[in-house]
């Protein structure tokens, strides 16, 4: 047997017993010793054949209490155990079992590995009869905690969502990324390049590059533009509707101050003709109404939207996006920080320290993705 730490020879030394936490109850395990005499150090091969855990928790005992901790608080996610499957763990080890999964996730997908195999999605069609696929980013803030308790400023977690959403059909027929569950999500405290490393091998293993056009959408975050121009340079970058109807909401209630009727009857005309006719027109006719010449709050909203439009125009080309068929909107990746991330890290009173915060943020992501993440990744070792 090879010594796994300076490969030279091992020597058996015998048996040796070890304790194991199975979802049946505990289990003694007999495995083979070896004993390194260079390097002085011992090892049970059967361990990492297993995936057995430092803390004696079989695998499928380390998945249900990792899938426990990563649904509900540690406290909860206890409770439960349980209760639904006789596991009777202390919270702090529901913790560390939850936190270590998700640091080896986090290793493997640094790594570049991805999980299950290679199968193009059945990309859906755009009124021009082109397959789409669609790419998507936003940032949430999480809630820190710094050296004994003290509160620490906040991180923020990247979410990026790659889908294949259900053209819209019939009334109450299914639509979003929800039906079929052709859906990835990351998320963690990555930089942007390495968001977009593990992306791109996500995309490439649902076929992505078989795709007929990218459509990349975003509220125009700093930095986001660029990120699918390096990363996805096939991509049609759109900006999220709702987000630019949000800018002009705000002018019209400076414009309108006292009369909230007015200031909703000027914002819905005014995103109605954005919807039409486009972020040009809309910038042609704010331009054209000499805001800028106003005194105080007006003249102020006027000139943050007025630079909005000029910079981000080029992506507001919303009457051709809808004659294509394509959404407009980033409603997914924007639902996605809240389902991925808020639901679990953003809870009353908590706080989380970064090394908690990426791991489980990878757990959560991993879980809501579809075509059988969750599984492809648990299934690594025999359970």
């Amino acid at each position: 047997m090879t010594c796994p730490s300076c490969r030279e020879p091992a020597k058996f030394q015998g048996y040796r017993a070890k304790s194991l936490l199975s979802l049946l109850g505990e289990v003694s395990a007999p495995r083979a010793y070896y004993y390194c005499p260079r390097c002085h150090a011992g090892h049970c091969p059967w361990d990492r054949t297993l995936g057995l855990s430092a803390r004696a928790l079989t695998p499928a005992a380390a998945e249900v209490t990792g899938l426990a901790g990563t649904l509900t608080g540690f406290e909860d996610a206890r409770d439960a155990l349980a209760k639904l499957s006789g596991l009777r763990l202390a919270e702090s080890t529901v913790r560390r079992t939850t936190e270590a999964a998700g640091r080896r996730l986090g290793e493997a997908l640094e790594r570049g590995e991805t999980f299950g195999p290679a199968k193009d999605w059945a990309w859906h069609r755009d009124a021009t009869g082109a397959t789409c696929a669609y790419v998507s980013l936003d940032a949430t803030g999480v809630p820190q905690q710094g050296p004994e308790g003290a509160k620490a400023p906040g991180r923020m977690a990247y979410v990026a969502a790659l889908y294949n959403p259900t053209p819209e059909g019939p009334p109450g027929a299914p639509t979003g990324p929800s039906a079929g569950r052709t859906t990835r999500y990351l998320a963690g405290l990555s930089d942007l390049d390495a968001v977009g490393a593990r992306l791109r091998r996500q995309a490439a293993q649902v076929g992505m590059d078989r795709a007929e056009r990218w459509i990349a959408l975003s509220d125009g975050g700093s930095g986001l533009e660029r990120f699918f121009a390096v990363q996805f340079p096939r991509a049609e970058c759109i900006i999220d509707f709702w987000h630019v109807a949000g800018y002009l909401a705000a002018l019209g209630a400076a414009l309108h101050p006292e009369d909230e009727a007015g200031a909703r009857s000027w914002t819905e005309a005014i995103c109605h003709r954005l919807k039409h006719e486009g972020g040009a027109a809309v910038l042609s006719e704010l331009e054209g109404l000499g805001l800028q010449r106003r005194r105080g709050t007006v003249r102020a909203e006027a000139e943050r939207v007025l630079t909005y439009f000029r910079n981000q125009v080029h992506r507001m080309d919303y009457p051709r996006y809808r004659a294509q068929g394509w959404q407009i909107g980033s409603g997914p990746v924007e639902s996605a920080c809240k389902a991925v991330v808020g639901m679990r890290l953003k809870g009353a009173g908590m706080r989380w320290g970064e090394a908690g915060t990426d791991a489980v943020c990878h757990l959560r992501a991993l879980w809501c993705s579809g075509d059988g993440q969750w599984d492809a990744f648990w299934k690594a070792h025999p359970n």
